[in-house]
């Protein structure tokens, strides 16, 4: 008899799929259409399923130039984005009968050593385009995150590219191999490469809450928590997700805020109380500028084009 303690067990359901192996279980939800479950060395990790982020929060440079004028429609494409498919490989092969009737014949013991599905989306933007966001998953727990942009002619710049990631309780912190302090793509010379350890999930105190927390040219991160799902704290039981670049690097931030919670607010007082971490793996940023808040925009090097494709991976190790 073939010996599956090596392998992925699959269980197909009528509106999930679930992936378990040594120590971890993942599930996948068709109705919201991604990552609904990463349960992993005694915590879940998923407080929402990850869905393509398109907007970042404003800065006084941005306002100065009237960026969100002109880019607005990402905001709400940021928020609302509609599900368009799903497509389910098994062992490198394409699976045709994973929904509901048809997946009533493979059975609750079903096993194999590596599997990649695909969400495709669809933008609500004026024209629509298409996105698509592609979890690889091998029988370590490793998953390749792939996250593809089509871009369309007609549509704005964009303010940022990437996945975000809600995780359910506050981190304690977060380790990451990069640039020190806060940097973004016009915003680097002066960071250090190292590995850096900070504290809690700072957010940056301007007067106005903007946009902040920004980390380009990142090898690796790690995010620590103590705080289960019951909002328990486990003192002795701090664990960690770590989130690795795949050819090349990517940019990040840790907040206990999402873009929204941050545009939403004119003062500090106004932010809600902190309660969950915010990752936002990106692709593409687009710079902060500064070279005056009066009109200036960022260089062109820095800015996303609405209609060129973009896609960047990362690798999740629980």
């Amino acid at each position: 008899m073939e010996n599956m303690e090596n392998k992925l067990k699959i269980i197909y359901g009528d509106w999930t799929l679930g992936v378990k192996g040594q120590g971890f279980s993942y599930m996948f939800t068709y109705a919201m259409g991604g990552l609904s479950s990463l349960y992993a060395k005694g915590k879940e990790w998923i407080y929402r399923a990850p869905m393509p982020c398109f907007w970042r929060a404003l800065t006084d440079n941005d306002r100065g130039n009237r960026f969100q004028e002109k880019s607005a429609m990402w905001l709400g494409a940021d928020v609302f984005i509609k599900k368009t498919g799903l497509r389910l490989w098994v062992e490198g092969r394409e699976k045709k009968d994973f929904l509901p009737p048809d997946n009533n014949k493979l059975g609750s013991q079903t096993f194999a050593e590596s599997i990649r599905l695909e969400f495709a989306y669809e933008t609500l933007t004026v024209p629509a385009t298409e996105c698509y966001v592609t979890y690889e998953i091998q029988v370590d727990g490793a998953m390749t995150v792939t996250t593809s942009y089509k871009g369309k002619k007609g549509l704005p710049e964009l303010p940022v590219f990437g996945l975000r990631m809600i995780m359910p309780t506050l981190a304690e912190g977060f380790t990451y191999e990069g640039l020190s302090g806060e940097t973004y793509p016009d915003r680097r010379d002066g960071g250090v490469p190292g590995i850096y350890e900070v504290e809690g999930l700072p957010v940056t105190p301007y007067m106005l809450p903007q946009e902040c927390g920004m980390h380009v040219e990142t090898k690796w991160l790690e995010v620590r928590r103590k705080t289960s799902l019951d909002n328990r704290n486990l003192p002795d039981r701090e664990t960690s997700l770590l989130f690795e670049a795949v050819d090349g690097d990517f940019a990040f931030s840790c907040l206990p805020y999402t873009a929204e919670e941050l545009e939403s607010a004119f003062h500090q007082e106004d932010l809600p109380v902190p309660r969950r971490t915010v990752v936002c793996i990106c692709g593409a940023v687009r710079g902060v500028g500064g070279i005056d808040s009066w009109g200036a925009e960022p260089e062109e090097a820095y800015r996303i084009p609405g209609d060129k494709d973009l896609e960047f991976s990362f690798r999740i190790r629980p």
